[in-house]
């Protein structure tokens, strides 16, 4: 998927994709998210991935993030049904490589998630969740729209109580 403004688009993840979350595997892109993965925690999660971005239910989806001006994947971007507070909702979460931070490559990849959503329905709240002293994270969901509910303990990764944002879309407003 991609919006005539912007300067990335999505494709959905593939077999393909292993070596660019290995390369997002890098203790400086995993500070908040409790350190770099070992090889068999990342091999679950990127089989995890295809199996997601083959979904058709609607459960959810993960894509790579490509910029446009080099036709390179620099990111990943994806979205995946979850409970909060009772309420049946998306969450989304994204990695830009560290030599692309900073262009504004994961908002928006987060503007075309959203797109897509408002497209094809199916829940009323997206969320994301990122560590409140992760400051870039929380500037992409001010700036794609997100309203910050505030501060709340997640767990994550499993085991792990991360204090973080608790940032909300409504999919449903204009």
């Amino acid at each position: 998927m991609e919006s005539a403004a912007s300067p990335v688009r999505i494709e959905p993840w593939s077999d393909a994709d292993f070596g660019l979350l290995r390369a997002a595997n890098a203790p400086e892109m995993m500070e908040h998210l409790g350190g770099p993965e070992t090889a068999g925690q990342l091999l679950e999660r990127h089989q995890r991935y295809v199996r997601l971005s083959a979904d058709t239910t609607g459960a959810g989806r993960m894509f790579r993030i490509v910029l446009l001006s080099e036709e390179a994947p620099v990111g990943t971007i994806g979205f995946w049904e979850q409970t909060w507070d009772g309420e049946p909702v998306y969450e989304t979460g994204w990695t830009v490589l560290s030599g692309f931070q900073g262009r504004g490559v994961a908002t928006a990849a987060t503007r075309l998630v959203v797109e897509r959503l408002r497209a094809v329905g199916g829940r009323r709240h997206l969320h994301a969740f990122p560590a409140v002293a992760n400051g870039p994270s929380n500037a992409v969901c001010r700036k794609a729209g997100f309203e910050l509910r505030g501060p709340r303990d997640v767990e994550y990764p499993a085991g792990r109580l991360m204090r973080s944002n608790d940032w909300r879309l409504d999919l449903l407003a204009p």
